[in-house]
């Protein structure tokens, strides 16, 4: 059966129509498929701004414009896979821990066909439940984390499920492959030396935003394959990896950072991993300009899609 691809911009305009990712069929449109989006509207694990819920609506809304080949990859992804809008995870806001359960049960459940999800936040706690599926799927997974700050802290207020905190937790917890674990963009302030030493020690290389611009996009890209090498590996970004300049609707945002062009770089010299999930998370749209930070995690989350359409088969 041929995949069922986006809404025909040239027959519906874009602008018209129901604003599911790229335009692509529901889930319940199609037999089956292969790569999923799905949105996960929670921030109840926000330690400064919120809003992250509304990202994943503002991220479908910002990805109309997106068109089906893919020229960087070669790929058009949604020809080699079925890719379907899952719709969005409706979480407990009032209660971290049920939504916690409500999200790795729900993973499971879109992935038992072996669906690979790319998930649209929601806040940086979700990586967590969404790490332990992949890992119940894969087996323990590498991990490369895009993100201005470690989010390896171990409590807020004496919570131990926050976004600052997903990392520790898997480690912690032995969802992820300890000996392929990366930062990518990490910057600004921190409480100490402690939070690097604590990071180094959980495992964790960290490329700062100050490497990527010191030693390029292709260096980067090609330390982070030899890291990971042919390991099942899971994709997180934070969308405040990229400057405010690039990405102002955020919670906690912070100079210095990734340019749009420099992460999507990177992303695709990460082409022929195995892919086995990703998410875009920490988009909050009440503090966007113009969908600056909307567009850019369309596209990364395109990217994403893209990448796991490219590996399609490998290492199932």
């Amino acid at each position: 059966m041929h995949p069922l691809g986006p809404i025909d911009s040239s027959t519906t305009p874009r602008y018209a129509g129901f604003a599911t990712f790229a335009r692509l069929p529901r889930l319940d449109q199609v037999e089956r498929a292969d790569i999923a989006v799905v949105g996960v509207p929670f921030d109840s694990g926000v330690s400064y701004r919120p809003g992250a819920r509304f990202g994943p609506a503002h991220v479908r809304e910002a990805s109309r414009l997106l068109r089906p080949y893919h020229p960087a990859l070669d790929i058009s992804p949604f020809e080699v896979a079925q890719v379907t809008d899952a719709g969005d995870i409706a979480v407990n806001p009032f209660h971290i821990g049920e939504a916690i359960d409500t999200i790795q049960s729900s993973a499971l459940d879109l992935t038992s066909g072996g669906t690979r999800l790319v998930t649209l936040g929601g806040d940086h706690t979700i990586a967590l439940p969404l790490l332990r599926a992949a890992a119940d799927r894969h087996g323990p997974v590498a991990l490369v984390h895009f993100d201005a700050h470690l989010d390896t802290w171990d409590t807020y207020f004496g919570a131990e499920y926050t976004h600052g905190t997903p990392f520790r937790r898997a480690v912690e917890e032995g969802v992820l492959d300890t000996e392929a674990l990366s930062h990518v963009g990490i910057r600004g302030p921190l409480y100490g030396k402690k939070d690097l030493q604590d990071d180094r020690r959980f495992g964790f290389g960290i490329v700062t935003s100050a490497d990527v611009f010191r030693q390029g996009v292709d260096e980067v890209a090609d330390r982070l394959r030899t890291r990971v090498g042919d390991r099942p590996v899971y994709l997180s970004i934070d969308i405040d990896v990229l400057d405010p300049a690039h990405a102002p609707g955020t919670g906690t945002p912070e100079a210095g950072g990734l340019t749009s062009r420099e992460l999507l770089e990177i992303l695709r010299g990460l082409a022929g991993l195995d892919v086995v999930g990703a998410d875009v998370v920490e988009v909050a749209p009440a503090y966007d300009h113009a969908e600056l930070t909307g567009v850019a995690a369309s596209h990364v989350a395109y990217d994403l899609v893209s990448l796991m359409a490219a590996g399609r088969g490998e290492g199932a």
